[in-house]
């Protein structure tokens, strides 16, 4: 064949064309920058009475604790759990992995993963199918917040 054949060209750009795309799909999303900064320091703990939650929940009275900040693959999540009467009443996903894929993942698991854990009341939940560093992440806060209120 010569060099200027058009099926060498063809074929040349279509292995061009097929390395580019799997190029482009091995790339992980970026998380959100202000997110990634924060999952750095030290999260803010905040309870409903303005009182320390190291202490442990009040028998009579609502509180509400922040786990840490736990890094994954695809960016920070940390759980705020409410407290009331010594049984978890609500659990939310304050921060969790945004943007792209990362973000619709996250919009079907922390709900169910919210849900679990106020029905578990414990750390000891099931992680969401897809989106097991999400899963992973969650556990450990929760497992922080937990160990915050003593129990």
């Amino acid at each position: 064949m010569r060099k200027s054949h058009p099926i060498r060209r063809a074929l040349l750009a279509t292995a061009a064309t097929v390395s580019g795309i799997v190029l482009l799909l091995s790339l992980k999303p970026a998380s959100d920058p202000a997110s990634a900064s924060a999952a750095g320091g030290a999260a803010p703990q905040q309870t409903a009475a303005g009182r320390s939650p190291q202490g442990g929940a009040e028998a009579a009275g609502t509180t509400t604790v922040t786990g840490d900040a736990v890094r994954t693959q695809y960016g920070p999540v940390q759980v705020r759990l409410t407290v009331r009467d010594g049984r978890v009443t609500e659990a939310a996903a304050i921060q969790a992995p945004s943007g792209g894929r990362s973000g619709q993942i996250t919009a079907d698991a922390v709900p169910r993963l919210n849900q679990a854990a106020v029905a578990a009341g414990s750390a000891d939940i099931d992680a969401v199918s897809g989106a097991t560093y999400t899963s992973t992440g969650y556990r450990q806060s929760l497992q922080s917040a937990l160990d915050q209120l003593g129990g």
